[in-house]
């Protein structure tokens, strides 16, 4: 056999050897969380199972981020369990074939670009805001209980849960001991696993340990209720639920999905390609292919999609090279659901809301703050603020919320602009030094500050401070050069600064000889008087 054909069946045989073994992990780690998120939600287990089949058969193959994971994302949950409480079952596959839709449209449109210009204070806020009603919910449900409802109920309402469990025993106080031992071995297992095991995830550590310790102790829990048939949650739009497709609350409820959805894929996939040196995502593709998934998931009546950070840093933690892993982790899915399905019987529901208490509370960390803090104490009290309406209220309202401040913030800066005049009669001069954004909204006001200017003075104009400068008051200033040589006065100015600042060379009204700028840069003659 030739030498190059050998060192490619090599080559090959090894990078099918890396992609495998990396779509195992991934396929282990997906395995809990898929059940997890989907009882979360308030669907059936197995609905998240498809998903994440979808995600991988289906999106894989067509995905912009070779090496992220899509499927269902704990970052919906709570908008997918308040869409099933208020449209019913039936509706959400509507919502999600609508959302896909939406996401799909976008892409196509090359929008997947724009969802990466929200504030990353918001991003952040949203993530801690889920996070947090995320752990607060799912508490309840660690006790072998319900969500109250909102957020801020769900809070509230955990001391007296806690309490009434540890105080009358019996099935929640066994569940919340199950629920313990679950997070337990995820913390200690993420801090103390031996390097060799660490490619075992936490979270099936964790679930296999608390099956093993329910089956020992032969506790009456609750435990993961799933049909034979895993297909048989599959729930077909219907002429009657596609009626309602276009009423507002139907249309909000999936332009929120789409748009949440795409912030956390887009988001993901930005962070997955800090984590390699392999090919970049490409952003529009990969809006395109979410959106794809999403609408076969809609389809077929299971959880929404997205891509999903812990999964997607196994992946290249496994060593995964293509987005073979990636589609393999789908097959795994695919095979253990329909020749294993009766094994999740034993699996304690409270042990599976364990795992997402935890997923929980590594959102809600503020560890993002400390480097938002370092653009200024205004994106803290965005973030801080979207946390709380979210809490508060609800998902949608907070990220509204959270968008409008960003923008405020954004025209609060751009129409700061702090104009110092400082005369200097022994030299006939006079300082303006600017500091801030000369924007259109304070043209007016750099207008006034030129025209109280004495005629026949020798200007400066002093740009250090400045941030930006926009067109309108780049041309005032060009204007207003040409009339005060009119009376005999001078200017000096930092033009190639004021360019730099205006990322454009002047024109038009703004053209000067190299001359006359290197003249304008020199240190004005004083005279003497």
């Amino acid at each position: 056999m030739p030498k190059a054909v050998s060192s490619v069946q090599s080559g090959f045989k090894a990078w099918l050897g890396k992609d495998a073994m990396a779509s195992v992990v991934v396929f282990l780690v997906a395995l809990p969380l898929c059940m997890g998120v989907s009882i979360a939600s308030g669907v059936p287990p197995t609905s998240g199972l498809i998903t994440g089949i979808i995600g991988g058969l289906v999106v894989g193959f067509i995905a912009g981020s070779p090496f992220q994971v899509s499927g269902p994302a704990a970052g919906l949950t709570v908008l997918v369990w308040q869409l099933v409480q208020q449209h019913g079952l039936p509706m959400l596959g509507v919502i999600v074939l609508m959302a896909g839709l939406l996401q799909l449209a976008a892409g196509l449109l090359k929008l997947g670009q724009w969802f990466r210009a929200v504030s990353p204070a918001v991003i952040h806020g949203m993530l801690a805001g889920i996070g947090l009603l995320i752990l607060t919910a799912q508490f309840h449900v660690m006790l072998d209980g319900k969500p109250i409802g909102k957020g801020i109920d769900n809070l509230l309402a955990i001391p007296e849960a806690l309490n009434r469990a540890i105080s009358d025993g019996g099935a929640p106080f066994h569940a919340l001991c199950i629920g313990v031992l679950s997070i337990t071995v995820m913390a200690l297992w993420g801090a103390y696993a031996p390097k060799k095991l660490k490619v075992l995830p936490a979270p099936l550590i964790a679930v296999v340990i608390a099956v093993i310790a329910a089956a020992f102790f032969k506790l009456r829990i609750a435990y993961v209720n799933v049909p034979d048939n895993i297909w048989s949650v599959i729930q077909y739009p219907t002429l009657e639920s596609l009626k309602h497709v276009f009423e507002t609350p139907i249309l909000i409820a999936a332009v929120s999905v789409a748009f949440i959805a795409s912030a956390e894929t887009l988001l993901c996939a930005s962070a997955v390609d800090q984590m390699h040196q392999g090919q970049r995502t490409k952003y529009d593709q990969e809006l395109a292919a979410q959106g794809i998934g999403n609408a076969i998931c809609g389809l077929l009546g299971v959880l929404p999609m997205t891509g999903v950070i812990v999964r997607s840093s196994a992946n290249i933690e496994a060593g995964a090279k293509t987005r073979a892993s990636a589609i393999f982790h789908g097959l795994w899915l695919l095979l253990f659901a329909a020749v294993l399905p009766f094994t999740l019987r034993y699996i304690p529901v409270s042990s599976l809301a364990a795992v997402l208490v935890f997923t929980g509370y590594k959102l809600a960390y503020p560890k993002a703050l400390p480097k938002l803090l370092e653009f200024g104490k205004s994106e803290v009290a965005i973030a801080t603020v979207t946390i709380a309406v979210i809490v508060g209220t609800d998902l949608l309202k907070g990220v509204v919320l959270g968008l409008l401040l960003s923008l405020f913030k954004l025209l609060y800066v751009f129409s700061q602009l702090d104009i110092e005049s400082e005369e200097d009669n022994d030299h006939n001069a006079v300082h303006l030094r600017l500091s801030g954004s000369a924007t259109l909204i304070r043209l007016p006001m750099l207008a006034s500050a030129l025209e109280q200017v004495r005629p026949g003075t020798e200007v400066h104009v002093h740009l250090e401070k400045l941030e930006y400068i926009d067109h309108a008051c780049f041309d005032l200033l060009a204007n207003w050069e040409k009339q005060h040589k009119a009376t005999h006065g001078s200017l000096v100015i930092e033009w190639d600064e004021l360019s730099r600042k205006f990322h454009q060379r002047r024109s038009g009204a703004l053209k000067t000889t190299r001359k006359n700028r290197s003249t304008a840069l020199k240190p004005a003659k004083r005279s003497k008087k």
